[in-house]
């Protein structure tokens, strides 16, 4: 497949197609690892990332690699993403809902993955990797909740699985439709602004709150919070010193 005239919809380290070309598997395997646990990781490509990956294996010129080891090498990283993320979040503990807004932080995705992590308990791990920024911070957040590793592992694992191997082969047996093969660039430049989106309104959303001062609901948001997973934190440690005694 001959590469396609890269879009102006963004920057090229947004297109799925341009990163892996440029940095092959290794590439995906350090994206995926900065987007599952890494604060820095948020506006990265991930979704578009593993379905063209799926479709560039299938087609294998740019990844002649087995889909088995792909995926494994995928799903691997996305675990330890995350395992990096959770210890992040015991290591720093609730004052990071205290951290001021920065260029890479913004107290707004935070506060989405604790309401998440609010939510849905531990199957927000596994539910958060099909939500873009969301599934950043939620391991972040489960650390400084200081929820059971045990249970975080599990749903990590469960999660890494589904997200890592199952988005990845979607791309893979999608790519073997004749049709898919036939408007492989149509689909390529769909993926590449579904990339985009979300960074766009994210940035946009950045823009706009740096224009206003922070109100007052948000820091009594922010506070709520703080209190919610100190609670949580204070809880898992009760459970786990009964558990030791």
């Amino acid at each position: 497949m001959p590469p396609t005239t890269p879009l102006a919809l963004g920057p090229e380290w947004l297109d799925p197609e341009w990163l892996i070309q440029t940095f092959g598997l290794i590439g995906i395997l350090v994206i995926v690892f900065a987007e599952s646990g890494l604060l820095i990781g948020f506006f990265l490509p991930g979704d578009s990332l593993l379905f063209t990956t799926g479709l560039l294996v299938a087609d294998g010129q740019y990844l002649p690699y087995p889909l088995w080891l792909v995926c494994l090498l995928i799903t691997l990283s996305a675990i330890a993403g995350d395992q990096v993320g959770y210890m992040f979040g015991r290591k720093v503990g609730p004052a990071l809902f205290r951290r001021p807004n920065s260029r890479l932080f913004k107290q707004e995705n935070l506060l989405k993955a604790h309401e998440f992590f609010e939510k849905y308990g531990p199957r927000s791990i596994v539910l958060a990797r099909f939500v873009p920024i969301v599934r950043t911070f939620t391991p972040i957040v489960a650390g400084v909740s200081k929820m059971n590793y045990r249970t975080f592992v599990i749903y990590n694992i469960v999660g890494g699985i589904l997200w890592g191997t199952g988005v990845t082969v979607l791309g893979y047996f999608l790519g073997q439709i004749p049709f898919v093969k036939a408007n492989i660039e149509f689909i390529l430049i769909l993926i590449v602004f579904l990339s985009v989106l979300p960074i766009i309104i994210e940035f946009g959303r950045a823009w706009l709150a740096g224009r206003r001062q922070p109100k007052p609901a948000d820091q009594a948001a922010l506070a709520e919070a703080e209190r919610d997973v100190i609670a949580h934190a204070a809880q898992e440690t009760t459970r786990e010193r009964h558990e030791r005694g």
